[in-house]
């Protein structure tokens, strides 16, 4: 009895130490208000005007007014992001009505970024003429 009393102990204490350091799933990323936030931290000063989640709240695609577009995605439970270079390459994938856009930022560590969202030949197009003459 005072064994099971002594885990039944240690499970509580660990879930509360989880809960402290807000360790757990992440709430989804589905939300402008959540994905401008996100967007400020990972570069101060960026101001989303065009938004596009992920169907499954797993990361974004995010365009400010000066034609910058940053990449968000789901890095354990937090958000990461980068703002696209000239290196960034992006390609249309899946079947009919059901295309889905995979990115490659440029950076290997970052890795591809797999996205359901809505119009995603513009922003594939969009981030393909990243660095090109007379993009904004």
């Amino acid at each position: 009895m005072l064994q099971t009393a002594g885990s039944l102990v240690a499970i509580v204490a660990l879930a509360a130490l989880a809960w402290w350091m807000r360790l757990g799933p992440r709430a989804p990323l589905n939300h402008a208000d959540a994905v401008r936030a996100i967007a400020g931290e990972v570069d101060d000063g960026f101001t989303p005007v065009d938004i596009a989640c992920d169907e499954k709240g797993t990361g974004a695609l995010v365009r400010d007014g000066e034609g910058r577009i940053m990449l968000i995605k789901a890095h354990g439970n937090r958000f990461a992001g980068r703002l696209l270079t000239a290196q960034a390459r992006a390609a249309l994938t899946g079947e009919s009505d059901t295309f889905n856009i995979a990115i490659d930022c440029g950076e290997a560590r970052f890795g591809r970024v797999f996205l359901t969202i809505p119009d995603p030949a513009a922003w594939a197009d969009a981030i393909n003429r990243l660095g090109s003459p007379g993009d904004a």
